[in-house]
């Protein structure tokens, strides 16, 4: 695996294997890589001749009040799993190399955020498509590889690819789960013991929609009251949001036809978790 810092010494190894023909399948990640991350790079392998992995905790789309600093880093253990899984490039610049002097502009995301986590993290999107922007200029991929785990995130990805035009396939991959149905985050490790048993309910919930979903029934609002009454009932957390929206559009649905996302954010002590599911009616 080669590991590369440099934006211009990335942008020349690109050049490069385009120039020899290669397809690039890329995973933007924010690092601690878990298996989900793995997941998507077993994903870029089937489909494209090289993996790239980016690296990058990107501090524009973290809010003042928002975990920046503690977001949990570990690169030498990183570059071990990003080997093992057979990364041919992993490209981690610095925040200085990837922004290196003042903003002259400013990327605005004006539809599909003011909903979801993003009606909670103002500015969040606007940093992830101003990054995303830089790293796709860089590592101008054939396939960029997201986990569902974000849906709105893929939702608004779709949407930058189509407006900027760039030549890049989407290919949103399912989301990995541990045994018990969490979905994996590298934010699980602040979960305290009791809050991590507690937290399976999340994905219990989300199961309990799609059983009724297959029993028939319709009412979005009768879906949220009892998922609500789950979470409340099997956990200590506090409730951000329990909504659901046709899909990939993000629109507000008033019966259940389609296909539909179901999505769910609550907050622990410590951690803020986030998961969904998407229903096919």
């Amino acid at each position: 695996m080669e590991i590369i810092t440099s934006i211009q010494e990335m942008q020349k190894r690109i050049q490069q294997l385009k120039s020899d023909g290669k397809t690039i399948g890329f995973v933007p990640t924010m690092g601690f890589l878990h298996e989900g991350h793995l997941t998507l790079v077993e994903k870029a392998r089937e489909k494209a001749d090289l993996v790239v992995m980016s690296i990058f905790v990107n501090p524009l789309q973290f809010g003042p009040n928002e975990d920046f600093d503690r977001y949990p880093r570990d690169i030498e253990r990183d570059e071990k799993l990003a080997s093992e899984a057979n990364v041919d490039l992993l490209f981690y610049p610095t925040v200085d190399e990837m922004y290196k002097s003042k903003h002259t502009f400013k990327v605005t995301v004006q539809d599909k955020v003011n909903i979801l986590c993003g009606s909670k993290r103002p500015g969040h999107f606007d940093g992830v498509a101003t990054v995303l922007i830089k790293l796709f200029n860089i590592v101008q991929p054939t396939y960029a590889f997201f986990g569902m785990k974000d849906a709105q995130q893929v939702a608004i990805v779709s949407s930058l690819i189509t407006e900027f035009n760039f030549p890049i396939e989407l290919v949103p991959v399912e989301t990995v789960r541990e045994v018990d149905g969490l979905a994996k985050s590298s934010r699980n490790v602040y979960l305290t013991e009791s809050e991590r048993k507690e937290a399976v309910a999340i994905s219990q919930s989300l199961k309990l929609a799609g059983r009724l979903i297959q029993g028939g029934e319709e009412n979005p609002l009768e879906i949220q009251k009892r998922m609500e009454t789950h979470i409340m009932e099997h956990t200590s957390a506090e409730i951000d949001y329990i909504e659901i929206y046709s899909f990939p559009d993000l629109k507000t649905v008033t019966s259940i036809s389609g296909l539909v996302l179901i999505a769910v954010a609550i907050r622990f002590t410590n951690v803020r978790l986030i998961d969904n599911m998407t229903f096919d009616v």
